[in-house]
């Protein structure tokens, strides 16, 4: 009956039987944090916002008569199976603008590091027509089929120095699925 009496003095004037931080030190502060507030309710959800204009692709660039290919991988990256995850997770490195010796060029010579899964690549500078830029053939007999040799053209453009600001790149995949991404002169120009 005096435990009980005493536990009841002792809560009556603050105190605690326990120790407060569940260690065994009476002498410790206990913190407590309050139970989080709930949430307000949320407002009414703002109407979608209307998705993006699909990209427009120019078909003018696309020749007539493509044909999907056989996407079984090869395991030399020479279907759109295999290389079209690639590019899409490299996008920022498919273009590059230089200026040298009083020229801008435009390279794409991270795109004919992974044609062979490509069937078509167009290209736009500034506001100009999308045309077609023949890349070399894949090098099927060679190990490394995407290779640029020295007896292919070279993955760049030639323009007058500072007067290309946009660049954009439409790629058809040899599944027939295609790409089209544009860039700003500032966001791929090699210092």
């Amino acid at each position: 009956m005096f435990d009980l009496v005493f536990a009841v003095i002792v809560i009556s004037i603050g105190g605690s039987p326990a120790p407060s931080d569940g260690i065994g030190r009476p002498d410790m502060p206990m913190t407590v944090q309050a139970p989080a507030r709930p949430a307000a309710p949320a407002s009414p959800a703002a109407p979608p916002t209307p998705a993006a204009p699909a990209r427009a692709f120019h078909m003018a660039a696309v020749p007539p008569g493509l044909v999907a290919e056989d996407q079984t991988p090869t395991g030399r990256f020479t279907t759109a199976a295999e290389v079209k995850s690639i590019l899409n997770a490299t996008r920022g490195n498919w273009t590059a603008v230089r200026e040298y010796n009083g020229k801008d060029l435009v390279y794409v010579t991270h795109l004919w590091s992974w044609r062979c899964g490509l069937a078509v690549m167009a290209i736009a500078v500034n506001d100009g027509p999308m045309q077609n830029w023949p890349m070399p053939p894949c090098h099927d007999t060679l190990p490394t089929p995407n290779a640029i040799l020295d007896v292919d053209p070279q993955p760049y453009l030639t323009f007058d120095l500072g007067s290309v600001q946009t660049v954009r790149i439409q790629l058809v995949y040899d599944d027939l699925s295609m790409e089209l991404v544009g860039y700003k002169r500032g966001d791929v120009l090699i210092l």
